[in-house]
């Protein structure tokens, strides 16, 4: 269950621990993923994160089914926090959006 208040959220964060290392170990071991990128948006409170995940698991998965498989591996700490987005690729996506923004940056110069 999340939690329902501000304040509730950050009770609960700071009794289980959560922060955005425990948060990226808990992906790599139970998802296998190979890049993790987390970003408090809480403004510092560690209550809301942001995350792109990169995960060989998620291939052949719709995105519902991909942040069904995240909040399965994160239940405990998603139901500690009060904001949780996380944007899930496979590597072959991963590659192509890091070519993309490559190819992007390139232009812009």
């Amino acid at each position: 269950m999340s939690a329902r208040t501000d304040t509730e959220a950050l009770d609960n964060a700071s009794a289980k621990g959560v922060t955005i290392s425990s948060l990226r170990i808990a992906l790599v071991e139970k998802l296998e993923a190979t890049q993790v990128e987390i970003e408090d948006i809480s403004g510092g409170c560690g209550q809301a994160f942001e995350a792109k995940i990169v995960s060989p698991q998620f291939v052949k998965k719709a995105t519902l089914a991909r942040h069904r498989l995240v909040n399965t591996a994160l239940k405990t700490e998603i139901a500690a926090i009060h904001a949780w987005t996380p944007k899930c690729f496979t590597p072959e996506e991963w590659e192509k959006k890091q070519a993309e923004q490559t190819s992007s940056s390139a232009k812009e110069a």
